[in-house]
């Protein structure tokens, strides 16, 4: 049947918002603090990041309410495929939440996203990746249960992106950097097999990232490894995302939200990353036909710790090469303290790993910008000389200028 004119939607352009992750109150403000439109977070169920830190009921209201003052939205995951066994509990939790001004709740499983619906009527409703959605008409039929914006499969690619923008009038939301399962949209069920701990219900011990060797029907006991690298062998294991490179396409598509995983994943990634896809986002949309992609978002990106990139199927079915994946974290720099002030003569930080003089250290603060110095000198609070610093150990680094609460300070790993 030939297209109608009726089936194509007519988008405004709009300037997607940039959601990353916030797996306790720390990292949402970190998020906050680097660039974030929006965050999505877990409380203590029903989130499928059990092993974050998460939030209580209590923290909810604290996060949602330090976050609705800097102009930032939250959206509750409730995403978990539920049981029969399940229902009761996840009434009793929307019942809990229901007051709480929340922005939005991603859910996957049809039953949650109509129990949502019955027990918080009018709240925004996103599904989740988990859902699956690879093609418009799905994104058709989630809109007609009053799903308001649909996060798409990562197994699609910019060109069935932007026809699902073309064709549903609805907020369309893609990830844009971070870690991917093997699975299809993330439903994996080889951790319930292994373990018993389902990764469908937040608890997935990620055996993909496990080291693997065959055994032969005929001979109990004899391990064959399948060589890949000195490490060994990681054959399930994937590339990270990273799309930076691709973000002018996306929002030409007319995505509505770009979105970073890592509610696992510590303050350092989160603040790297999010900082660097807030400036080219501005940049882009401020000056589209100026625009260019700078070489030290790439260098920045790579510092992070990560398995390798790839763009994965937005650029079509990955190539026999986009399947080498590394079998290990290619980790170049570490994080070694926040910094939680400024005072007199340097600044106040908390001390996530060891620090010592003659350290050569780079502080990173909001926007792109980060500066490199040599750690010459660092007293307890009270103005004691050290040589070394532990961790959780509060500090003074003397000399240091220009940094501010929330800015954070790495060291390039050596050996």
């Amino acid at each position: 049947m030939a297209e109608t004119q009726r089936e194509r939607v007519a988008r405004p352009r709009v300037k997607p918002e940039l959601l990353a992750p916030a797996g306790n109150m720390e990292k949402l403000k970190v998020a906050i603090r680097y660039g974030a439109d929006a965050v999505y977070l877990g409380g203590k169920a029903f989130g499928l990041r059990n092993l974050a830190g998460n939030f209580t009921r209590v923290e909810l209201d604290e996060a949602v309410a330090y976050a609705h003052a800097h102009g930032v939205k939250v959206y509750l995951t409730v995403n978990a495929f539920a049981d029969n066994d399940d229902i009761p509990a996840l009434e009793k939790y929307l019942a809990e939440v229901a007051d709480i001004p929340i922005d939005a709740f991603i859910a996957a499983d049809p039953g949650v996203v109509a129990l949502i619906a019955e027990r918080c009527p009018g709240r925004d409703i996103h599904l989740s990746t988990q859902a699956n959605t690879t093609n418009w008409r799905a994104a058709r039929f989630w809109q007609a249960q009053g799903v308001k914006r649909v996060n798409l499969a990562r197994e699609m690619s910019l060109d069935a992106i932007r026809e699902t923008a073309q064709r549903c009038d609805m907020e369309l939301e893609v990830f844009i950097h971070g870690a991917m399962c093997i699975s299809y949209s993330g439903r994996c069920l080889l951790s319930s097999a292994m373990t018993g701990r389902d990764a469908n219900k937040g608890e997935c011990t990620q055996p993909c990232r496990w080291n693997y060797s065959i055994v032969e029907e005929t001979r109990p006991g004899e391990y064959f490894p399948i060589h890949e690298d000195e490490s060994g062998t990681f054959i399930f294991n994937s590339k990270d995302l990273c799309l930076i490179e691709q973000l002018p396409a996306l929002v030409e598509c007319g995505v509505d939200s770009l979105k970073i995983e890592g509610r696992m994943k510590g303050i350092y990634y989160a603040a790297s990353v999010i900082r660097i896809y807030r400036e080219a986002l501005d940049r882009y949309w401020e000056d589209p036909q100026g625009y260019r992609l700078k070489p030290e978002w790439l260098e920045e990106l790579a510092k992070v710790s990560h398995r390798g990139y790839t763009t994965g199927f937005l650029l079509g079915k990955p190539r026999d090469v986009d399947h080498e994946y590394l079998s290990s974290y290619v980790r170049n720099f570490e994080f070694v303290a926040l910094v939680e002030k400024e005072v007199e003569g340097g600044v106040q930080v908390v001390v996530r790993n060891r620090l010592q003089a003659g350290d050569i250290l780079e502080v990173i603060g909001q926007g792109a910008h980060f500066t490199r110095f040599t750690q010459a000198g660092m007293t307890d609070l009270d103005g004691v000389p050290l040589t070394v610093a532990h961790p959780n150990q509060h500090v003074i680094l003397t000399g240091v200028q220009g940094a501010g609460e929330f800015d954070l300070i790495r060291r390039e790993k050596t050996g």
